[in-house]
């Protein structure tokens, strides 16, 4: 739950709110006296439907008390059920400028706050703090799911992959690099050895990080034994590589 929001109206008086799983939520006394009705209690028993309603511990009114808070459309009852004129003026009101200022800012331009530049500062600077934490979440999960989708597949693998299988995994998860571009690739950052008889072996220090492994393979032949030596990329080498390679070619996260 947020913090408590006042919305001060000269000639409609005080309305208190908090925001509830993004939603405004009114202290139904609030409405009720703002509306003229006699018996609040009654008022919001009577017109506003229990899925409207709820009855919450606030603090910061002097004392922890149960409150009876009802949403938009619980308000929205009251209005209609009002027999003042002014109803329509507390309708445009609200309906006009404070719950559209919400929306969008999350945060409501009392006169407290226009006239106290500080207080104004402080609302300010919180609520930029939420913005960020927010967006940083998100980002978060957003990698998170990526990389969730992508050790999925990996996790499929028991053993090391073939460089071209890895490739075709890449392409699979929309970063477009094919088998002899990103042995280029790998060559060119130093992964790789460039040239000679262990061309495309791994430089020992990523082996030895347990980026790579390699196989070795005897063949027989009327000359001799000849060893072929093959570089596979383990499960922890395929992470690593796909953190440097999804953006360069063509993965983003934003």
């Amino acid at each position: 739950m947020n913090e408590m929001m006042i919305f001060t109206n000269k000639e409609l008086g005080e309305v208190r709110t908090l925001r509830i799983d993004g939603e405004p939520w009114f202290v139904g006394k609030d409405v009720a006296v703002a509306l003229g009705y006699s018996d609040s209690d009654q008022a919001i028993r009577k017109h506003v439907d229990d899925e409207d309603k709820l009855t919450r511990q606030i603090k910061g009114l002097g004392q922890n008390r149960n409150m009876k808070l009802i949403n938009e459309s619980g308000l929205y009852s009251l209005i209609m059920t009002s027999k003042l004129e002014s109803a329509k003026t507390f309708k445009r009101w609200v309906t006009k400028e404070v719950l559209p200022s919400i929306r969008r800012h999350g945060l409501y331009a009392t006169e407290d706050l226009l006239e106290n530049p500080d207080l104004a500062i402080q609302a300010l600077q919180r609520l930029k703090k939420e913005r960020k934490q927010k967006l940083q979440l998100q980002k978060k999960i957003e990698l998170d799911q990526v990389y969730t989708d992508f050790g999925r597949s990996i996790s499929k693998v028991e053993d090391g992959i073939l460089i071209g299988e890895y490739a075709k995994l890449l392409k699979s998860d929309g970063i477009e690099i094919g088998q002899n571009k990103l042995f280029a690739w790998m060559r060119g950052n130093g992964y790789l050895i460039g040239s000679g008889k262990r061309k495309n072996s791994p430089i020992q220090k990523y082996l030895e990080r347990g980026l790579f492994e390699v196989t070795e393979t005897i063949i027989h032949t009327r000359k001799g034994d000849k060893v072929i030596l093959t570089t596979l990329l383990t499960g922890k080498g395929q992470l690593y590589f796909y953190e440097k390679l999804k953006t360069q070619f063509g993965l983003e996260v934003s």
